[in-house]
């Protein structure tokens, strides 16, 4: 589904050149779950902004079911970001102005594609996320929680196919989090989504099939959950950071 191979990424000031990604390789299998942890400046947000093509890239390749992204041109990416990737972001990104339902449907709006089909989706995704209930009223009537799952349900409309999330649970408490995490969990199982997320959250990052650790601009370790529970993967992705800020 995303395969990333040798990717580098630089960030020029003044006349100093910080290179940030330095070789990055991965992949996200069709209905994989995958986060992306590390400490802070180890390249998880550049790593997103570069597989959704919101920034170049120097050197290497990202391939999207078979399409490398690099080589499209603007009106090829635009398409592209609306409707085979979908985007959630710590900061909800709701219009205030539109209800629950109308926030969901925003990017087959956008594309000029709201059909009977896309309305009867956007139902199925209330119901499968719990928000069937507020699904009339407005973004300021709805707990964090409740928008964060708006905006997974929104980002889902269109049928993507990958799901990009940036740090989706880091302005929420521990049971709006949890709930969030879940509907990423009924997204993978019932709606057989693809989703990668970057995450500083070893809680959230416990939920996943596999989590990619970086590291310095490169892939320190990669874990899979395998046949571990969700207690007992999270205590491996501790030891694991624990490890790595020894070294």
């Amino acid at each position: 589904m995303l395969k990333v191979q040798d990717l580098h990424k630089s960030y020029q000031v003044g006349k100093t050149s910080y290179e940030v990604l330095k070789g990055v390789s991965l992949e996200v299998k069709k209905g994989e779950f995958v986060a992306v942890m590390g400490p802070s400046g180890s390249g998880k947000t550049t790593l997103l902004n570069c597989i959704s093509c919101y920034i170049p890239i120097d050197q290497g390749s990202i391939t999207l079911d078979g399409a490398e992204l690099a080589r499209l041109g603007e009106e090829e990416l635009a398409q592209v970001r609306n409707q085979q990737l979908g985007f959630v972001f710590q900061d909800f990104l709701l219009l205030d102005g539109l209800s629950v339902r109308e926030n969901i449907l925003l990017p087959a709006i956008i594309g000029g594609a709201v059909t009977a089909r896309t309305e009867e989706r956007a139902n199925q995704l209330c119901t499968v996320f719990g928000i069937g209930a507020i699904r009339d009223k407005y973004p300021a009537e709805i707990s964090g929680g409740e928008k964060q799952r708006t905006a997974v349900a929104r980002a889902l409309i269109n049928h993507p196919l990958l799901i990009l999330a940036d740090e989706p649970t880091g302005n929420l408490d521990s049971k709006s989090s949890r709930a969030v995490i879940r509907s990423f969990e009924q997204a993978r199982d019932v709606l057989e989504a693809t989703i990668f997320m970057v995450t500083h959250d070893s809680f959230a990052a416990s939920f996943c099939d596999r989590v990619v650790i970086l590291r310095d601009g490169v892939v320190w370790k990669t874990l899979a959950k395998g046949p571990d529970d969700r207690a007992a993967f999270q205590d491996k992705l501790l030891d694991t950071i624990r490890e790595m800020d020894k070294e």
